[in-house]
């Protein structure tokens, strides 16, 4: 193991450009496709290392399990002078894959606006350091750039989290950088024009509607494509078992992976509790009030993992998933709590001897 993979196992998480080097630098090296101005690669290496292949030896890990046209469909947006938005559930991967088409297009992931309330148009277009300001007046050398500024500069990928939580007016300062492709400083009386290469990928969360409604205007200089959740129990097992196997690789969990059986029935509760219906789709079941997302089934088993490694064998019992089953399904604890409960007397109680151990473990924890 090299100096620098013994220093990056000190960090908690890596940028992906970082976390995927390896594969990052062999797609550049054997790429023979046509590259777009400020890119690193070509569409179809970017397409290869987000669904997955290989380059020359190099095997190359799929970063987004689903439909590969999706991708295409993002990766072309980014081609042209569009921005990108990506929309879903709670767990879909959307900040996920708008690290990693960053990281693959431009190199660098890290030039983030954090949408919450408390965002302001500040840190859409740029703020000053007012020691400074107050100092010597307006300057060059006081102007704190915003990530997007940095992007337009360096002709790079932008990245904006959860812009539906923003307010309406901060939203409303995209307007103009999409479309005009400039931010404006009328103190220094000057502005910085986007290079070729410059994006924005924004993601939103469906849940969030309703919270601060993205205006029509804005939604017309974005290309949109919903990430679905994953359309299958086969599919959404597949996402889980890889990014369990990869978190717990990091944080070196002394646990064994979770068994294919213990993995089906997490899915299976959340994909049911999700649905409102089980999978066979001969009974009704409530949905808790709390998100039942693929990333909370990963966060589930990754917690019973630590919770096995800590204060068990090391074996990944029923006790063990049915503690993350308990906190992962009962958020908003009265009502929440009897959902629960019909759930396991309603349907995993009549699901025979295979699931019976898991049912008292989680009936016992929800007492």
């Amino acid at each position: 193991m090299s100096t620098e993979q013994k220093q990056q196992q000190d960090y908690l998480r890596l940028p992906a450009e970082v976390l995927y080097r390896e594969e990052l630098e062999a797609l550049r090296r054997e790429d023979k496709g046509s590259i777009p101005a400020g890119w690193q690669m070509s569409p179809r290496s970017v397409l290869t290392f987000i669904a997955g292949g290989k380059a020359g030896k190099t095997p190359i890990t799929p970063k987004y399990i689903g439909n590969t046209r999706l991708i295409e469909m993002a990766v072309a947006t980014l081609v042209t002078d569009r921005a990108l938005l990506l929309i879903g559930e709670p767990g879909t991967a959307k900040s996920w894959l708008s690290e990693n088409l960053a990281a693959a297009i431009y190199g660098h992931s890290g030039l983030v606006v954090q949408g919450t309330a408390g965002t302001s148009e500040e840190h859409v277009r740029y703020s000053w350091n007012y020691a400074m300001l107050l100092a010597n007046g307006p300057s060059p050398e006081a102007l704190v750039k915003s990530p997007i500024m940095w992007a337009m500069e360096a002709g790079g990928i932008a990245r904006f989290e959860e812009i539906s939580r923003c307010a309406s007016e901060v939203q409303d300062a995209l307007i103009s950088i999409l479309s005009e492709k400039t931010i404006s400083v009328p103190e220094l009386g000057s502005e910085t024009s986007a290079r070729k290469g410059f994006s924005i990928i924004a993601t939103a969360n469906t849940r969030d509607r309703g919270v601060n409604e993205m205006s029509a205007a804005l939604k017309r200089r974005f290309n949109i494509i919903v990430l679905p959740a994953p359309s299958d129990l086969e599919t959404e097992m597949a996402i889980v078992k890889k990014r369990v196997g990869e978190i717990a690789a990091s944080y070196q969990l002394q646990a064994a992976a979770p068994a294919d059986e213990a993995l089906m029935k997490v899915v299976t509760i959340f994909r049911e509790l999700r649905s409102g219906m089980t999978l066979d789709k001969k009974e009704k079941v409530k949905s808790p009030a709390g998100v039942i997302s693929t990333a909370e089934a990963i966060s589930l088993l990754t917690n019973s993992m630590a919770l096995a490694a800590s204060f068990g064998s090391g074996e990944l019992t029923d006790g063990d998933l049915a503690a993350g089953l308990q906190g992962a399904i009962v958020k908003d604890d009265d009502k929440d709590k009897l959902v629960w409960k019909e759930y396991l007397d309603n349907v995993m109680k009549k699901r025979g001897s295979e699931w019976r151990s898991l049912y008292q473990a989680c009936k016992e924890m929800n007492e």
